[in-house]
């Protein structure tokens, strides 16, 4: 098992060769990367950035695990649209992403996005699974070419009312079939899901190849009430040997604390 940071916290900065150097001087073995903290659109990242990026984790030894918050920024994307042309045009962000991902050196590339992928007003919850696995097939191929994972992330229903149970979720990775399309868990999403979040791990853990940790009350790990002594066990009891990454939506603690108390936390339970 591994420890991941996400790079939003550390947005203030500007500067990736700081950033990479104070995340692995406190511990962590990744990086995941916010692609609109280096521009809105994905395809204006340039080569020479992407370059730098590389070069900057590897000065250090840090893994560029991958990318998350990956369709903030660009204006009409829909992933359960009916219309097609705005599928289409989501499909293709979706493998500008999976380059992006790829040139970098990342290997999963989350997807929450919870107003690019709600349904639609005058559209069924079947329609918008087909409409999903349609795009979701379209940028796969390109995944799979550059070493991708894309995982869905169940979210709360008071973000999304698509895919928000981690069994949804699971629904539409089994449709779609392909071992490049996986499941991430996220604590502070599980919240109001039917299972407890260690059973959630346990079930569906086959799928699982991406794991986000922060608290219910969006700060780190150990910031708030959530207990993660049940969510490590079920990891271990899972075999689950990829990343445990932290992701918070409240800053205010600052880059420095957020990181340090958040891995000193986690790491106690896997002693």
């Amino acid at each position: 098992m591994k420890f991941g940071i996400c790079s939003e916290i550390f947005k203030d900065w500007n500067d990736i060769d700081r950033t990479t150097s104070f995340v692995k001087e406190v511990g962590y073995d990744g990086l995941e990367v916010a692609p609109f903290t280096f521009a809105p659109y994905v395809t204006d990242i340039s080569t020479a950035t992407r370059s730098q990026i590389v070069k900057s984790a590897a000065a250090v030894d840090l893994d560029i695990l991958g990318i998350h918050w990956i369709l903030i920024g660009p204006e009409g994307l829909h992933l359960t649209s009916p219309d097609k042309p705005t599928r289409n045009r989501t499909a293709q962000y979706l493998r500008d992403l999976a380059h992006f991902c790829g040139d970098i050196g990342g290997r999963v590339m989350i997807f929450g996005s919870p107003k690019q992928r709600n349904v639609m007003d005058g559209a069924t919850v079947d329609q918008a699974r087909d409409n999903a696995a349609e795009v979701f097939e379209a940028a796969l191929p390109v995944c799979e070419e550059r070493g991708v994972t894309i995982c869905m992330e169940p979210l709360s229903t008071n973000e999304t009312n698509f895919c928000h149970t981690a069994a949804q979720t699971v629904s539409l990775i089994e449709r779609i079939g392909h071992p490049n399309f996986r499941l991430l868990l996220d604590t502070k999403a599980m919240t109001d899901d039917e299972d407890s979040r260690p059973n959630l791990i346990r079930k569906f853990a086959p799928h699982l190849a991406h794991y986000h940790a922060n608290d219910a009350n969006l700060e780190g790990p150990g910031f708030g009430d959530v207990d993660f002594a049940p969510i490590f066990e079920a990891l271990r009891d899972s075999a689950y040997q990829d990343y445990v990454s932290v992701e918070v939506f409240k800053f205010d603690p600052g880059p420095e604390r957020i990181a340090r108390e958040s891995l000193s936390y986690m790491r106690q339970f896997v002693q």
